[in-house]
């Protein structure tokens, strides 16, 4: 059975590092929420001017990207008739791991919460022996060498323009697993781009990850004629 693989790569997602814990800004939504700093996912809407002082911030703080995509991904026919794996790797290199039959909170506010426990606890619901999500420490090159492919097809607004018919034939017949940014701004880092086999691009301009994930995932089910 043909299986899209899915790779939301260096995604916005992480707690809050301990070199910006104390800040004002970090310690306000602390205080509010009853927790301690180190235990709160990083939001550039709260946390903008405690980020000013991070490295690559801005690809950083954008957990809505994460939230919205997982909302469209599991949602899918492609997903529901079990043919999508879902893999998110994060910009602080842990990669979360989803049990297909999860339906992660439509309120922003408590995908938060559980993402909170998933990134301190490691699993979700934390005592589970068949946990709906877990994250572990690991590179992307480690989640390839797991996932036993021989390279990637990521996409970039700096790739060759390609159709979306072509990019789907090419990730099913050959068991490539697509890449797509998890991040706002920028470009893949070296690491990501070592490991692709293709580099396209589905529209000249820049797009939302959201919408370039509905767009593979609409595309891949017609393919597979789930949908007409």
């Amino acid at each position: 059975m043909r299986v899209l693989s899915l790779i939301l790569a260096e995604s916005s997602l992480e707690l809050v590092p301990n070199a910006i814990a104390s800040h004002p800004s970090v310690l306000k939504t602390a205080r509010r929420r009853g927790k301690r700093p180190s235990d709160l996912v990083l939001d550039v809407s709260l946390h903008y001017q405690a980020m000013r002082r991070l490295r690559q911030r801005h690809k950083r703080g954008r957990p809505d990207i994460v939230h919205v995509v997982l909302l469209e991904a599991l949602s899918s026919p492609l997903n529901i008739e079990g043919r999508l794996h879902i893999y998110i790797h994060t910009i602080s290199d842990y990669v979360i791991r989803i049990n297909p039959l999860t339906r992660v909170p439509r309120n922003y506010n408590r995908f938060i919460g559980l993402m909170e426990q998933l990134l301190k606890e490691g699993r979700v619901p934390p005592n589970s022996e068949e946990p709906l999500m877990t994250a572990v420490s690991m590179s992307f090159t480690s989640l390839i060498e797991e996932l036993g492919v021989e390279g990637v097809i990521a996409l970039s607004e700096r790739g060759e323009l390609a159709r979306l018919s072509d990019i789907c034939v090419k990730a099913l017949d050959e068991g490539l697993p697509v890449v797509v940014g998890g991040f706002p701004h920028g470009d893949f880092n070296e690491e990501v781009l070592a490991h692709a086999k293709y580099v396209y691009s589905i529209y000249p301009k820049p797009l939302d990850a959201w919408v370039v994930v509905s767009r593979i995932i609409s595309t891949c089910e017609k393919h597979l004629k789930i949908l007409l």
